[in-house]
């Protein structure tokens, strides 16, 4: 469990294809609190730490991607050199800064527009139909493992919903957001609250 607030950028250092897909993460972590076997989001991915090293400031640690993990997240992300938002999980009288989020990415959305509003960015990002009933205005949504609050939501005639963020310098500063281009895919991570409503509303029906 997560709540989309992230505390760190981390860089892959290696990307080595094996039965699975094994990536070594450098990260600005104290090793000693990384536990093997802990859940740790990477880009809105809730991933396995099997291996850490390092020194504190200075650490790593590795994960194993599935080719379903793979598949379903957003193009290049997984690349050596790539950056990643890193959130350690959620422990018990943490502040829930943004959302309760779950680590599993329910579809790739795509940047269809992307221009300065002041000092803050207007993202508009196009999410897949079987999203858009999940996405609603004022409503929180997790972009590549970032706690965001939707400001708009515009239905299309092919079903799919396109939603605008703003994207304050902040934010933009101290996760991967503010490298973000037109043409961009992103890892989506629907309200989980939503997702659940959706369920009970679909029941009734």
């Amino acid at each position: 469990m997560f709540t989309g607030i992230v505390t760190a950028i981390g860089t892959i250092e290696s990307a080595e294809q094996r039965g699975d897909l094994r990536l070594r993460i450098a990260c600005p972590f104290d090793p000693a609190d990384i536990s093997i076997g802990a859940s740790i989001a990477c880009s809105g991915v809730c991933l396995t730490a099997v291996d850490k090293g390092g020194t504190k400031g200075d650490a790593h640690f590795t994960v194993d991607l599935s080719a379903e993990t793979v598949s379903r997240t957003a193009k290049g992300m997984w690349d050596e050199g790539a950056e990643l938002n890193l959130e350690p999980s959620l422990r018990i009288g943490d502040e829930l800064g943004g959302h309760i989020v779950t680590g599993h990415v329910d579809a790739v959305g795509t940047v269809v527009d992307w221009q300065p509003s002041g000092d803050s960015w207007i993202a508009v990002i196009a999410a897949p139909a079987a999203l858009a009933p999940f996405i609603a205005e004022k409503g929180s949504i997790t972009v590549n493992g970032v706690s965001l609050t939707v400001n708009s939501v515009e239905d299309q005639l092919d079903g799919t919903a396109h939603f605008t963020l703003n994207i304050i310098p902040h934010t933009g500063e101290v996760t991967t957001l503010g490298d973000l281009k037109k043409g961009s895919e992103v890892n989506l991570e629907v309200d989980t609250i939503a997702r659940y409503l959706h369920r009970m509303q679909a029941l009734k029906s």
